[in-house]
């Protein structure tokens, strides 16, 4: 079941604060190997990494976990994104650090090589480095019910994809334990999902709110398990 929501801050729109390239540092090897051990533990072993080897501000690797008997689908896992802190205000009371996360089809078409040329097979590991690189480019934070356009205005992902955004969620399709990572000196890593949306859900939840979107989402069965064919909820 889908949470209760705050209230909406309605549309935030953000510049970029860096002038030209920042080259990242990397994670620190407590916040690495915290990752590491929580993606085995919780998620399964490690199928392939499309790994970055000149990265703006974060260094944003995609890790790949194949087909398993408990989680019968693949998962994408972000590491990098943990590199900085979000800009999280006081008020929102919840960790600094993330890294994001979206589960896809058995049969999805993973690439081999990133990019593949391929739009329609590379766009959910494009929408995680994209997203995982915003809070740090825009000097903002990504948190439980925020929704992100896919440009303004906001087109699908992909030729041929019904997705234009995305809304930020708590995992569906796991354990209380696996949505926090926890590294050896005491940092707390929020594990976040990317649910992707169609254009009448981001409407919907511009005008009704995240509570309403969560809710019809929910009555859809949507979670962070990837449906390409999915109709809208809305």
């Amino acid at each position: 079941m889908w949470w209760r929501r705050k209230r909406d801050p309605g549309i935030l729109r953000h510049q970029p604060v860096h002038d030209g390239f920042v080259p990242a540092e990397g994670l620190r090897p407590e916040a690495a190997e915290a990752i590491d051990r929580h993606i085995e533990r919780h998620f399964g072993p490690v199928e392939s990494v499309y790994h970055e080897m000149l990265s703006h501000l974060v260094a944003v690797h995609v890790h790949v976990i194949g087909p398993t008997a408990e989680r019968p689908y693949r998962t994408l896992i972000t590491t990098g994104m943990s590199e900085r802190p979000m800009s999280v205000p006081a008020e929102a009371e919840v960790s600094p650090y993330a890294e994001l996360m979206i589960a896809l089809p058995p049969q999805w078409p993973v690439p081999g090589t990133y990019p593949s040329g391929d739009e329609r097979a590379d766009w959910p590991i494009t929408l995680l480095k994209q997203l995982a690189r915003l809070p740090h480019e825009y000097r903002t934070w990504l948190g439980h019910w925020h929704t992100i356009p896919n440009g303004d205005p906001a087109t699908p992902y992909a030729p041929g994809v019904p997705f234009t955004g995305v809304i930020v969620t708590p995992m569906l399709m796991v354990p209380d334990e696996a949505r926090t990572i926890r590294a050896a000196d005491g940092t707390e890593i929020n594990l976040l999902a990317l649910v992707p949306l169609h254009p009448a859900e981001m409407a919907f939840k511009l005008r009704r709110g995240s509570d309403a979107l969560t809710d019809a989402l929910d009555r859809g069965g949507v979670t962070e398990l990837v449906d390409p064919d999915r109709p809208s909820c809305v």
